[in-house]
């Protein structure tokens, strides 16, 4: 189309396009075979695209939408050549699935690995700056799971697929509180301060021979700022 014979005020053409009015009838026929082709590729690629989405999966996603998107509404475009891409992707991400569990190795590669992001009742710092979790983005996975603090806590692992994994101590111990810090009146309600000095940061307990002063610098993550922790009512 050229520039010249584009007007906002040709509704017709905005609303119903330049194709003649039979390509509406086989849109119906062009997304019926997507949709047909979809459930295919989503049966081959195995259970779990339908439970869960990795790097690999969503990879195939973008690529099938991509693959398929324009021959819907392209009169001139065949189905072809979707189908073609779709028999690809399918092929390549169960080539990689299959790689995957001969070899732990590639499948690290591939798909990610697990990382530990708190190790009894502390948080790995290093770790979550790495895979770019925040504490208030852990904080809120432990709310979630009605977990007040870190005592609470013997590992968080952040699973390759995004999802988080909490294993809790079989008896807590004192630790950082993971409630929002102004909501007080529910913090006195749930938890109760101890004499356990830990650091502010990362829940870290502060080393015996440390000064009392609060130049002491946390030897998990490096910070000086150190509070009381806190244990349930």
């Amino acid at each position: 189309m050229m520039p010249d014979n584009i007007s906002l005020s040709d509704w017709g053409r905005i609303i119903m396009g330049e194709v003649p009015a039979a390509f509406y009838i086989e849109i119906i026929i062009r997304a019926l075979l997507v949709y047909i082709l979809l459930m295919v590729c989503m049966r081959a690629l195995g259970k779990r695209m339908a439970k869960q989405i990795s790097r690999i999966e969503m990879s195939a996603m973008v690529a099938l939408a991509s693959a398929i998107g324009v021959p819907i509404l392209v009169a001139d475009r065949g189905m072809l050549p979707a189908f073609i891409c779709a028999a690809v992707v399918v092929l390549i991400t169960r080539l990689i699935a299959m790689i995957s569990v001969r070899n732990q190795r590639f499948e690290q590669l591939t798909q990610g690995d697990i990382d530990i992001l708190v190790e009894d009742s502390v948080m790995n710092i290093k770790h979550m700056e790495g895979v770019l979790i925040s504490r208030e983005r852990l904080f809120t996975e432990l709310r979630s799971r009605n977990i007040p603090h870190l005592g609470h806590v013997r590992r968080v692992y952040l699973e390759a697929d995004g999802n988080f994994s909490v294993i809790q101590q079989e008896k807590p111990v004192p630790g950082l509180v993971t409630l929002p810090y102004w909501d007080t009146e529910f913090i006195n309600e749930k938890l109760k301060s101890t004499d356990v000095v830990i650091c502010n940061n990362c829940g870290t307990r502060k080393p015996d021979h440390s000064t009392q002063n609060g130049s002491t610098r946390c030897p998990n993550c490096g910070k000086a700022d150190w509070v009381q922790a806190s244990i349930d009512r």
